[in-house]
C-alpha cells in the first residue's frame, strides 16, 4: 500500500476510498464553515464531473481532489485561481514525465500530455449580494494509473506516459502513485497560490503561457454560439482567450472548447 501523502502546513485532508464528488462533499463542509486549506480526497467518484457538468470517469488508481479557498475577494478575480491549479499541476508534474513531453494547460481548464487530456480542472465558487466570493472549491483530478479508452478529445494517464517518480513521503517507487501525485500536487498549488496572493494575476498568467498547449498555432474554438477559427495569440489580463480569426481581426472570448488544427 502506497505510503499517505504528506501535505504542506496549513492543510488538512479527509480521504473517502468511495465518494460521489469529492467537489461536492467539498462544498458541503464550506457551507459548514469549514475553513481553508482543506482538502477532499476520493479513491473512487461514483458521480464525478468536469466543466459543463460532464461526467469525469473515476475508477481507483488516479488522483480525484477538492481544495476549498476562501479568497475574500471579488469574483472575477477568484477566476484566477483556475489558472493558478493549472501551473501548479504542470509543475507537479513534470518532473515525472519524460522531458520531451512537458504538461501543458489547454484552455480554459485542461492539463495535457503530448497532446492528450491527462487531468482537469473544475472550480466551484460561492459568492454574496455584493459579488465578494464566500468560498472556492477547486477540484483536480488527474489520471495516474488510468485514463477513459474512448474520448471525445483523446486521454492518457501519467503511466501510460511513461511517468517515473517518487512515492508519497518521498518513498521510491517505479512508477507514479497517486499518494505521490497528490502530495506533490498540494505542494505545487501551495506555492503557487502564495505567490498569486502576494504578486497577483500577472506572474500567473506568465507562467500559464509557458505553459500553453497549442499557443500561436491555429485553433478551432467551439461554444454553443457556434465555433471560430484562428490563431490562439494568448490571454488578456483576465485570462480570456485572444483569437486572431482567418480575416486578421482580434476577438476576446470567455469561455469555449479549443482544438488544435495544425
Amino acid at each position: 500500500m502506497a505510503a499517505a501523502a504528506s501535505l504542506p502546513a496549513g492543510y488538512r485532508r479527509i480521504a473517502f476510498d468511495r465518494v460521489a464528488s469529492t467537489n461536492d462533499e467539498a462544498r458541503r463542509l464550506a457551507e459548514a464553515g469549514a475553513s481553508e486549506g482543506l482538502v477532499v480526497t476520493g479513491v473512487q467518484q461514483t458521480a464525478g464531473r468536469g466543466r459543463q457538468g460532464k461526467a469525469w470517469v473515476s475508477p481507483p488508481g488516479n488522483v480525484y481532489a477538492s481544495i476549498l479557498l476562501r479568497p475574500a475577494c471579488p469574483a472575477a478575480r477568484a477566476a484566477e485561481l483556475v489558472f493558478v491549479a493549472g501551473v501548479a499541476a504542470c509543475d507537479a508534474l513534470k518532473t515525472l514525465v519524460p522531458g520531451e513531453a512537458p504538461p501543458r494547460c489547454k484552455w480554459p481548464n485542461d492539463l495535457m500530455i503530448r497532446g492528450r487530456k491527462v487531468g482537469g480542472i473544475l472550480a466551484e465558487a460561492s459568492t454574496d449580494p455584493a459579488g465578494i466570493c464566500e468560498f472556492v472549491v477547486l477540484g483536480i483530478g488527474i489520471n495516474v494509473a488510468h485514463h477513459p479508452p474512448e474520448m471525445a478529445w483523446p486521454a492518457t494517464s501519467l503511466v501510460a506516459s511513461g511517468a517515473e517518480g517518487a512515492g508519497a513521503g518521498g518513498a521510491a517507487a517505479g512508477t507514479a502513485d497517486a499518494e505521490g501525485v497528490l502530495e506533490r500536487l498540494v505542494a505545487s498549488w501551495d506555492e503557487w497560490h502564495r505567490r498569486w496572493r502576494a504578486d497577483g494575476f500577472v506572474p500567473v498568467r506568465a507562467a500559464w503561457l509557458e505553459r500553453a498547449f497549442a499557443l500561436g498555432q491555429t485553433i478551432q474554438l467551439s461554444h454553443d454560439r457556434g465555433a471560430r477559427r484562428g490563431r490562439f495569440l494568448g490571454l488578456d489580463a483576465s485570462g480570456a482567450l485572444v483569437l486572431e480569426t482567418i480575416a486578421g481581426k482580434r476577438e476576446t472570448h470567455h469561455f469555449g472548447d479549443v482544438t488544435a488544427t495544425e
